[in-house]
């Protein structure tokens, strides 16, 4: 099939950025979303043309590296699923696809569909790590945790970190990367200890970065790839009230 592409280029964070219009022959439905970009881009490079500059590394929907909006929406059409996990079978011969980088102010564009989330890094980094001594496998083992708590915090420890929620909120929030960091430890005993600490310095770390708020759209659970609940930003909005009575 035949497409048309429209895709953000832009040199650096300084450059005001502009789409330009490409034409991707022959694709195959059996395409990766990603690889149907490599093929754009040998034939750009063939002619003597700038790439498109674009994040990847696992290409097996574990990394979140492959952040790009795809006609408006963050990772694509098809719930979760990350870029490179979308397939070229769920587009038409003919269509126009709107490609752009994630749009926020924590994260500046690079180049092109590349952006910067070091800020996400930095709000971990805030977070410090659990003073518990779990030893080996054998030794975590024997410490008892119920089946629920295991549960919930698996589900929240499933976040990859890609910023999708962020591209997707309305204010550019990040209460739903920063709420399942926050959950899949505090759910868990060896993440109990320095939980109200913890709550404490990512949500400030979190502000400082200008992120915005979360004002219940659920946006962020619809595009995230690994499907996190919102419900963990409730479980961090109790932790951070606790938190704060606390100190």
């Amino acid at each position: 099939m035949n497409l048309t592409l429209y895709v953000w280029r832009q040199k650096n964070a300084q450059d005001k950025g502009h789409m330009e219009t490409y034409e991707a022959r022959d694709v195959s439905p059996h395409m990766s979303f990603l690889e149907m970009l490599d093929v754009v881009n040998e034939q750009l490079l063939l002619d003597g043309k700038e790439p498109i500059a674009f994040d990847h590394d696992c290409r097996e929907g574990i990394c979140g590296m492959c952040s790009m909006t795809i006609n408006g929406i963050p990772h694509g059409p098809e719930k979760g699923t990350t870029v490179c996990q979308l397939h070229m079978r769920h587009f038409h011969d003919g269509d126009k696809i709107y490609i752009e980088p994630w749009r926020a102010r924590a994260f500046p564009v690079v180049k092109d569909l590349i952006v910067d989330r070091t800020a996400f890094d930095r709000i971990m980094q805030a977070g410090g790590f659990i003073s518990v001594n779990t030893g080996g496998t054998p030794d975590a083992n024997t410490i008892p945790i119920s089946k629920k708590a295991a549960d919930t915090a698996m589900d929240a420890a499933a976040c990859i970190g890609c910023g999708a929620c962020v591209a997707a909120c309305k204010n550019a929030s990040a209460m739903l990367f920063v709420s399942a960091k926050v959950s899949h430890l505090v759910n868990l005993p060896q993440g109990k200890i320095e939980a109200a600490e913890r709550v404490r310095k990512m949500v400030a770390q979190m502000d400082k970065e200008g992120f915005g708020n979360c004002t219940n759209y659920d946006e962020c659970e619809a595009v995230c790839p690994k499907e996190i609940p919102v419900k963990f930003i409730a479980q961090m909005n109790r932790e951070f009230l606790k938190a704060k009575f606390k100190k």
